[in-house]
């Protein structure tokens, strides 16, 4: 049976999301998931409830708006195979430019980093590391001081930030090894307005150092 990685994050249940989709509810069924990694951001004491049932193993790390969650750690960092995942939301970055992530990534020593906070969905691989930003799984509308146009959101399907859409999203990982395959679920609407469940493969494979004979 395989072990699957739930990388979930910016929820903001219930200031700026209703709940999450009922189309993704009916995938994260108890008994399917084996470990929850929570980038922050639940923001209610019912949405840390919710996500123990799907998994009882569940990972957190305090995101900005979690602001009665004094005690959750800013980071944390999980072994499975032979990798290292590491995971934040990342309000304690300077940027999320590659490089600074890299630089995260080597602080923690991990192989893998997961970060949050931009609502949108990211996963690439960078000097033999690999990033994932499993974006918003409410699709909860972002705040960005600067921009014009105003926030927007109902608490159903895309929300908006001006003229931008914040598409729902979540993440499943499985890891054998040194090898991860990461499986992106995003709620999509159709021209007719209906709404999918989009879901697409990204793989990664730690870099092994060669071995020198005697």
């Amino acid at each position: 049976m395989a072990f699957l990685i739930l990388v979930i994050g910016d929820l903001h249940i219930p200031d700026r999301a209703i709940d999450i989709p009922p189309k993704f509810k009916k995938l994260l069924t108890p008994g399917k998931i084996s470990q929850t990694l929570c980038l922050g951001n639940l923001t209610d004491r019912s949405v840390y409830e919710s996500l123990r049932s799907i998994s009882p193993d569940l990972k957190l790390v305090r995101g900005r708006c979690d602001v009665e969650a004094t005690s959750l750690p800013l980071t944390q960092v999980v072994v499975h195979g032979s990798l290292r995942i590491g995971f934040l939301e990342g309000f304690t970055l300077v940027s999320t430019e590659p490089d600074l992530l890299l630089a995260e990534a080597n602080r923690l020593d991990v192989d893998v980093l997961c970060w949050g906070g931009t609502h949108r969905f990211d996963a690439f691989e960078y000097m033999d590391k690999f990033f994932v930003n499993p974006g918003s799984a409410t699709g909860a509308f972002l705040t960005t001081w600067g921009l014009g146009g105003g926030e927007k959101g109902d608490g159903k399907g895309t929300k908006e930030l001006g003229d931008e859409e914040v598409t729902p999203s979540f993440c499943l990982m499985d890891v054998q090894g040194i090898s991860l395959t990461l499986y992106v679920y995003q709620l999509r609407k159709d021209a007719n307005g209906s709404e999918n469940v989009a879901v697409e493969k990204v793989t990664y494979t730690k870099p092994v150092e060669p071995t020198t004979g005697s």
